[in-house]
Formats: structure tokens, sequence, C-alpha cells
């Protein structure tokens, strides 16, 4: 985001900042495809090698995570930030070919963005729900998540009676609310639907959908300007958040906490990257995290990191 303070380095440098495949459609039943190769990223040497998955290596320890909690609550009680997105790293060695554990990553239920990218080296396998921004029959759609329950009667139960877990969307849809008003050519932002409960893998997860119809000329760039990076993952004020994110998280984001997706002549529809693996260099990564607010609990937002990184180190660890 323009203005905001820049984060440590990517733990996958080798991965680019924009990866794009072209489709050019010409006479029916005929297409010529350009651009980035959608390829396995193994080569003949490790199609010979079964898949076999290592140890994960954090980029912080629990205790760390816990500070990072403790951290923001200090930049609340100061008045720099409401909430503030803290969001950890974990990478484990490979050997083999990922294809097959990366599709299965796509392949979790709820993943609205299942899918696969990949380029000379590297790859990288979505299974987020969340839509960052969608372009569509004349609106322009964000569907921010914000709070997490286990896919328990009881835990959605907990997840729709949570003071605490309300408060913490509704900042956030209140953020969507305001980057979509910053947008040229749009008209009034509206909320169409407000902490509906929904499930991806083994959770519970609260979203909402904010739109505003497209009245003017509205630019791809001008776009991802005013909502990159998703307000889910950064935090409100967005600027302040992201200052304070640059200062307390261990590595940087990556791959992760970006956007995935399509964009065409008549629509744009681009996934979060949230739930996502990326692999390179003999190693796989991924991010899990989660906002923080005054009331939130140290020990108990490392619990649900991890309960969101489950599932993926699931899928890749399967032969």
């Amino acid at each position: 985001m323009a203005g905001g303070a820049v984060g440590r380095p990517s733990p996958v440098p080798g991965i680019p900042d924009v990866a794009a495949v072209f489709y050019e459609h010409t006479d029916p039943g005929a297409g010529r495809e350009s651009g980035l190769s959608q390829r396995a990223i193994s080569d003949s040497r490790s199609d010979s090698v079964p898949w076999s998955l290592g140890a994960w290596e954090d980029s912080w320890t629990p205790a760390e995570h816990a500070a990072a909690v403790r951290a923001v609550h200090a930049a609340i009680a100061r008045g720099d930030v409401y909430q503030v997105n803290v969001v950890g790293h974990a990478s484990a060695p490979y050997t083999g070919d990922p294809g097959p554990s990366l599709q299965r990553v796509t392949e979790l239920p709820g993943a609205r963005y299942g899918g696969l990218l990949a380029g000379a080296g590297w790859a990288i396998a979505t299974a987020s729900p969340e839509t960052l921004v969608e372009v569509r029959a004349g609106r322009v759609v964000t569907r921010p998540i914000k709070g997490t329950r286990p896919a328990t009667a009881q835990g959605r139960r907990e997840l729709l009676g949570s003071a605490k877990e309300r408060a913490e969307h509704i900042m956030i849809v209140d953020l969507e609310r305001n980057d979509l008003s910053r947008l040229p050519g749009v008209g009034p932002v509206r909320v169409d639907e407000l902490f509906a409960v929904r499930r991806w893998s083994g959770l519970w997860q609260a979203e909402s959908e904010v739109s505003a119809p497209i009245e003017g000329g509205l630019g791809l760039a001008e776009l991802l300007r005013a909502v990159c990076p998703g307000g889910s993952v950064t935090g409100a004020p967005k600027l302040a958040a992201l200052d304070l994110i640059a200062g307390i998280e261990p590595v940087g984001r990556g791959a992760g906490m970006g956007a995935l997706g399509w964009v065409g002549t008549d629509h744009v529809d681009l996934g979060l990257t949230i739930r996502t693996v990326a692999a390179t260099d003999g190693r796989v990564h991924l991010w899990a995290g989660g906002g923080i607010t005054w009331d939130s609990d140290p020990d108990a937002e490392v619990a649900e990191a991890a309960a969101k990184a489950a599932p993926i180190r699931r899928a890749l660890a399967a032969g």
C-alpha cells in the first residue's frame, strides 16, 4: 500500500511479486496460451524420488508470537491502532515431486479460490476462502473474513456469541467500506451481509460482504491500489497497522496475504492468499495468523494460528 512501511525480506525471494498467465481466445475450440507456464516444479531427478516432507521450522516460537500480541496490545493502549493482524511463518524441507501434495491443498473443503500457479522452480497453492475483490455485473465486491472457531456445534455458538469476535469483524468491515469509498467512479458503499458463519475445512469463520455500484471509469490499477493489501490481513487504521507489522513479524509475507485469481475483459475475481503454501528450492512455506484487538488473549491467538495452518500441513504430509 502506498505510504505503508516495508516489511522484512520475503523467505521466498525466488517467487516473483507479480506472475500472470495470459489466455487469448480466437476461433471456437482453439486458443493460445502465452506467458507463465503452469507446469509442475519437479524436474527429471525428483520424478524418481518418493515424496517426503521434513520437520517444520517456525520463524518464531510460541512465546515470541505471544510477545507480538502483547506488542499490539501496547500499541492499542497508546492509541496507535485499533486492530492488527499478526502473521507467522513456517517452512519444511521436501524431496520428490511436490505437485500432488500441492494439489491436495487446493482441494481442502471450503476453498473458494482453490488453485495452483507454477513457474520455473516455484509454485503457489491456495485453499483460500476469502474474496479480496470481485468486479462483476456492474458492482465491486469484497468479502472480508475475521473470526474463527472449531467447526463444531459448540464452536458455532461461541463464534456467534463472541462480542470480541464481532467487534473485531466490524472493525474490518468498516475498513473495507472505507477502501471501496476511495475508489473513483463508484456509488454508495453498502454492507450486503454481516457476520455470516461459513465453514472452511475444520473451522467456522465469520464473513461479510461489502459492495458498491460502478458508476464511472474504474481501472484495474486504481482498484488494486485501493484494496491491497487486504484489510483483514493488515488492521485498522491500515497504514499504522502496516508500520507495526513491519517491526514485529519475524519474516516477510512473500506469497502469503497477497492475491490470486482471474482478470477478464468483463470481470475481476481475486482471492486473498490466506491458507496458502509456496514451494521453491526444496522447501515449502506457509503463513498463518489472526487479528489482534485489546481483548485478544496471547495464548489463544497462538492456538488459532496453529489451527489455521494444521489442515495445510496435513495435506502436504500425506503420501
